[in-house]
């Protein structure tokens, strides 16, 4: 059993090797117990912009209509004014397009990471230059 182990982590190790550290920054403002914002409704948010329907958004994503929809709605209850505006299903089947507050919300979010990417550029080539080759 402790050999399959050993090779399932060698496996993975072999795996890793080759591949450049991935630094990800993952900002998440929260209301009381509600993550208003955060890096999967930042997605989700993308992705219906991309898609124009709430259901194409979360398909794209491996995501369920209903989460999607239910991370939409948090957001949306979170907001002054909502981030999106669907439209009812019909013949041409509904949709779902970003607002301007929900257009700022994703371009602010982006600067965030950029800008702490930026400003913590030497301490994150400091950690990445721990990590064995």
């Amino acid at each position: 059993m402790a050999t399959t182990l050993k090779t399932t982590e060698s496996a993975k190790d072999t795996d890793t090797a080759n591949q450049p550290a991935d630094v990800r920054f993952r900002m998440r403002i929260t209301k009381g117990e509600t993550i208003a914002i955060g890096p999967g409704k930042i997605s989700l948010l993308e992705a219906v912009r991309k898609h124009g329907s709430i259901s194409a958004a979360a398909r794209s994503l491996d995501m369920s209509y209903r989460r999607a929809w239910l991370l939409i709605d948090e957001l949306n209850r979170s907001l002054k004014s909502p981030a999106t505006i669907s439209e009812q299903g019909g013949q041409s089947g509904g949709g779902c397009v970003l607002t301007p507050v929900g257009e700022s919300i994703v371009r602010l979010y982006r600067d965030v990471e950029a800008q702490a990417q930026a400003a913590c550029a030497a301490q994150i080539e400091s950690l990445t230059q721990l990590l064995k080759p």
